[in-house]
């Protein structure tokens, strides 16, 4: 077997048709086949059952997948340990956030990290909070910045910033012309959330009960946007993430308010396997991350979601 056979197996196992994999493997379908036939015989078991048109992993397959995607994350791993040794300022960083943090956050962190050295890449993935740890635990990302920091024995976390929550009302509300609130005060009325799973949901929930109430659910989305979207539309209230360097339009159809009787802020922290050797270039990224971002100051930071 070689290395493009094993990447040509894992991707047919994750769901790439063989006629896909062939193509990007650069080979013919029919030879691609062959291929995957005698890694079957070398391993000694089948590793494929065909479902309809769909190639499915048996047992068998599902058990040496985990084998080979820690091969090829090794050996990806090592090219690239050998490249950074070779030209230390080049490289790649893979990096996991949140999907509210692609806004400001990291696109602050990487063009700041780029003036120092500006031959590095940023493979980039967003997810939520459950998410970004598996994209650690899969190996597809070297490090996440996440809201709350991961409950896994492997990981380590280490805050950068506590960022602000506001409470977002229709501009016609009955509170919008307030600049602050108790949250307690919204206690009757529909709140509009992420789907359970979601940190923000967690944080969202908890902080409504310091607040002496459940939520009444009315929606529940998978974006912030769509929050804010149904917010504007009158449908509800939401509590949303504040970034720290923007503002409210005078139009706009969502005012932000300060929150009083909790605690409206979330920490924002960068986590990475503690397992795991980091290349020089994350190594610097990750330094350069927790450097540059002063938790007191964001903290302060002016109100808008």
């Amino acid at each position: 077997m070689d290395l493009q056979v094993l990447r040509s197996f894992q991707a047919v196992a994750e769901g790439t048709t063989v006629t896909d994999a062939a193509a990007d493997a650069r080979i013919t379908q029919p030879a691609l086949s062959r291929a995957l036939n005698r890694l079957e015989d070398e391993v000694g078991a089948e590793l494929f059952q065909r479902v309809g048109r769909v190639l499915r992993l048996t047992p068998a397959g599902r058990v040496f997948k985990e084998y080979v995607d820690a091969v090829l994350d090794s050996y990806d791993r090592g090219r690239r340990a050998v490249a950074e040794i070779v030209d230390p300022d080049a490289g790649a960083v893979s990096l996991a956030f949140l999907h509210t943090l692609g806004t400001w956050l990291v696109p602050r962190l990487v063009t700041d990290f780029r003036q120092a050295f500006p031959q590095a890449r940023f493979e980039l993935h967003q997810d939520g909070e459950i998410g970004l740890t598996r994209h650690l635990l899969d190996a597809t990302a070297d490090l996440i910045i996440t809201s709350s920091e991961p409950a896994h024995p492997l990981i380590t976390w280490r805050r950068l910033l506590v960022e602000p929550l506001r409470l977002a009302v229709p501009a016609r509300h009955r509170l919008a012309r307030r600049r602050r609130v108790r949250l307690a005060e919204v206690a009757e009325e529909p709140f509009i959330l992420l789907k359970p799973g979601y940190g923000l949901r967690g944080i969202s929930e908890t902080l409504c009960l310091e607040a002496g109430f459940t939520p009444l659910v009315g929606f529940e989305g998978e974006e912030v946007e769509t929050l804010r979207g149904l917010v504007a539309a009158g449908l509800g209230v939401s509590l949303i993430p504040s970034s720290p360097d923007s503002t409210t339009p005078p139009d706009s159809p969502i005012r932000y308010l300060e929150i009083t009787d909790v605690r409206g802020a979330r920490d924002i922290g960068i986590a990475w396997l503690s397992s795991r050797a980091l290349p020089p270039l994350t190594r610097r990224f990750l330094d350069h991350a927790l450097e540059s971002v002063a938790a007191p100051a964001a903290s302060q930071a002016p109100s808008r979601a």
